[in-house]
């Protein structure tokens, strides 16, 4: 969430700003600014009426030694009056903070000033581009096709168990499902990413921490007796492991990657663009996440995207790099790029990964600060990306890499998956 220093020092920059994610912003920033010079004004009020009260106990106290019982009693009666007006007070300043909190929970994050204007998918921008096109026949068919060719994924077997967007995974294809998990985990290692084992299952203040609640609640898998939500993504409970820590500043970044199964209801989407692994509402993925000093955090960024591009050359793949526009952009990002690779047989560009600075919306609600040089805290920036979701990368690989022998597996996979060929 947006902090109030932000808001404070140029409310016009951050309306202005948010018109880039085609948010009308000025109503709600215009009565945060002014709950805020109330409730500061309370905290004054309240801050001189301790001063007082203290003088007064030093007052009752001296009257007392010399035995000014009636005077003391008094003042007395004067502290209970303090002490009422003083609940009051309490009653105000609680109330405007918890009304800034539920206006700022529901105002996104502002996009960084690299971030394109637009309102949908058509405006975004392609930025990078690399990897070979493959060239196939008229024949080659899409990978719902050629699972059920090599009995790789059983989409009906899934449908029987739970219902649409839950498949089954057999014999080579469970196997290419491993093969991609580990192999995204040990070049995610050997970046320098600590893995952790998450939950699956997060409580509510870890989805309002990361800015899935009350955004996209929606989306998520609720268990409501307990209270628990399916996460959408590891960048939930990954992020959550730094919420209300003070690091030291010679601690970061932190940098973390988690393989992860993830819940998602994809309300209303339907189509072709659901067909086969297009869109899941169960699948697994690699997320990595880092936590860095706001003067650090966009070449974090770079980095990051420098690891999502050199998966993809690994694994051979035609791939591009969007520069999302405002409008197409999460809530809570502040800048996001997406990978998509090209999927040869349906002829159309899959996502397969987002890559997002979110600078401090999250960790303003998460409270994850670190202590600098000067002792001072200062709030860090998170970030995270897919490295890489599987569903989209498979659909992929199958039909770019399908051959009247077979469908050939790439080098770098061939010692994780024990074989090279599927026939």
């Amino acid at each position: 969430m947006l902090t109030l220093q932000l808001i404070n020092e140029n409310p016009e920059a951050v309306i202005e700003r948010l018109a880039v994610k085609c948010f009308d912003a000025r109503e709600p920033i215009t009565r945060v600014v002014e709950l805020d010079k109330q409730r500061r004004a309370a905290q004054k009020e309240r801050d001189d009426n301790a001063a007082v009260l203290n003088k007064m106990a030093a007052q009752i106290g001296a009257l007392m030694k010399q035995g000014q019982r009636e005077e003391a009693e008094a003042v007395k009666a004067q502290v209970a009056a303090l002490k009422n007006t003083n609940k009051e007070i309490d009653d105000r300043l609680k109330a405007a903070e918890d009304e800034i909190t539920e206006i700022l929970l529901s105002i996104p994050n502002v996009p960084y000033e690299g971030v394109p204007a637009g309102r949908t998918a058509a405006d975004n921008v392609v930025e990078k581009e690399g990897g070979d096109m493959p060239n196939l026949g008229e024949d080659a068919l899409p990978h719902w096709e050629l699972a059920k060719k090599y009995n790789l994924i059983d989409f009906d077997l899934g449908v029987k168990i739970t219902g649409a967007g839950f498949p089954v995974y057999i014999g080579k294809g469970a196997r290419l499902q491993r093969a991609l998990i580990q192999f995204f985990l040990d070049e995610a290692s050997e970046a320098g990413y600590v893995e952790v084992e998450p939950p699956y299952l997060v409580n509510e203040d870890s989805g309002r921490g990361t800015g899935q609640l009350p955004d996209k609640e929606g989306q998520m898998y609720h268990a409501t007796l307990d209270n628990f939500y399916l996460i959408p993504t590891a960048e939930v409970p990954v992020t959550n492991i730094y919420r209300d820590v003070i690091l030291s500043q010679d601690e970061l970044p932190k940098k973390n990657c988690a393989y992860s199964a993830c819940f998602r209801r994809e309300a209303g989407s339907y189509g072709k663009d659901v067909r086969g692994l297009n869109r899941l509402h169960q699948f697994d993925k690699v997320e990595i996440v880092r936590i860095e000093r706001p003067e650090d955090s966009y070449a974090a960024l770079e980095e990051m995207k420098d690891h999502v591009q050199g998966l993809l050359e690994k694994l051979g793949l035609p791939w591009h790099i969007l520069r999302l526009c405002g409008g197409d952009m999460s809530f809570t990002s502040a800048i996001t790029f997406d990978f998509e690779v090209w999927s040869a047989a349906q002829q159309r560009w899959l996502e397969v990964s987002s890559v997002s600075n979110f600078e401090t919306y999250q960790t303003n609600r998460l409270k994850c600060r670190y202590r600098g040089d000067d002792k001072k805290t200062r709030l860090c920036h998170s970030l995270n990306g897919s490295a890489l979701a599987l569903p989209r990368i498979v659909a992929a690989l199958l039909e770019n890499n399908q051959t009247p022998e077979g469908i050939r597996i790439p080098k770098c996979l061939h010692k994780y998956t024990g074989f090279e060929i599927i026939n």
